[in-house]
């Protein structure tokens, strides 16, 4: 075994930038920290999300910050802003999306035993209030990473990235 070289990496990326996105996006709501949106960028291009959803207070490029961490993500993940999530996400329920918040709450599943109905939105809130309780109303489930530890969450980037991951291995293609 051996490390691939960086021209090798490159040369198997640019062979899968054709491959259809998978039918997943991401909501981002009230997320203040440019740097998670910039990681949340970066992650989102990894995984195959086909769209990612900036709402409320969360920034949106080109606003400095995101690029340092999303590292040119930002130009190749389709994205919009909407500033009313609520609309968002009834106009996606109707466009046939499951919506999944990744939140702890009463009757949330845990993320690695979920089994979504693709395609889905990934509702992910504010990095210290989570999601906003208008949204429960239209959610079709929640999904939570469980905490073994002292502390009752992680941070918000870290949590989509395992979140989306195991959403992305629970389709089937």
């Amino acid at each position: 075994m051996r490390k691939l070289t960086h021209e090798e990496i490159i040369s198997r990326q640019v062979k899968k930038a054709g491959a259809p996105k998978v039918p997943l996006c991401v909501a981002v709501n009230n997320v203040r920290s440019l740097h998670n949106v910039g990681t949340i960028f970066r992650t989102a291009d990894g995984a195959g999300v086909e769209k990612i959803w900036l709402c409320g207070i969360t920034g949106y490029p080109p606003q400095g910050g995101i690029a340092k961490t999303a590292l040119g993500a930002q130009d190749h993940v389709p994205w919009e802003y909407r500033e009313d999530i609520l609309g968002l996400l009834k106009e996606l329920k109707g466009a046939g999306y499951q919506i999944v918040l990744l939140e702890q709450m009463q009757g949330s599943v845990a993320h690695d035993v979920f089994k979504p109905k693709f395609p889905v939105c990934l509702v992910i809130g504010n990095e210290v209030s989570g999601i906003t309780e208008s949204l429960q109303s239209v959610c079709d489930a929640a999904i939570e990473i469980e905490m073994q530890g002292v502390k009752n969450s992680l941070n918000v980037s870290v949590a989509f990235g395992i979140a989306v991951y195991q959403l992305r291995s629970r389709l089937k293609v």
